[in-house]
């Protein structure tokens, strides 16, 4: 199970975060093979001054980032081979600059594996699997 933090501007309207937030999962579902009901997110819109990034550190185009500047943090349970996050991250970026109209610099992706035993769904029980 991943569980997602999505940072972005403030000025981000509840329909673009609820699209955001669905491009991510149906990523998700589709590279990492995450099942459908498995959705666990935290979006946090930030005032200025609180999502601070270098507007041209390693991006492609001669603009570099923008105010729609998106970063999504991820932690995931089970390992995922290179090939499966290189997929991940290329649609994703893709369905976010096709279904919003932004620039691919202004996505940033962070993830992050951790074992089972470092998961609690609930009651107070470890997650014993590996189904995540």
């Amino acid at each position: 199970m991943p569980f997602s933090r999505i940072y972005l501007h403030e000025s981000r309207t509840a329909d673009q975060r609820r699209q955001i937030s669905d491009i991510l999962h149906q990523s998700l579902v589709d590279e990492f093979a995450v099942p459908v009901d498995d959705r666990f997110q935290l979006i946090t819109p930030c005032s200025d001054g609180h999502l601070i990034y270098d507007r041209h550190y390693l991006t492609s185009g001669p603009d570099g980032r923008s105010d729609g500047y998106l970063l999504f943090h991820i932690t995931a349970g089970k390992a995922r081979s290179r090939e499966q996050k290189q997929n991940f991250y290329r649609t994703l970026t893709r369905r976010l600059t096709d279904g919003l109209a932004m620039s691919p610099d202004d996505v940033m992706i962070v993830i992050q594996f951790s074992a089972a035993e470092d998961w609690c769904f609930a009651s107070g029980h470890p997650l014993i699997t590996e189904a995540l």
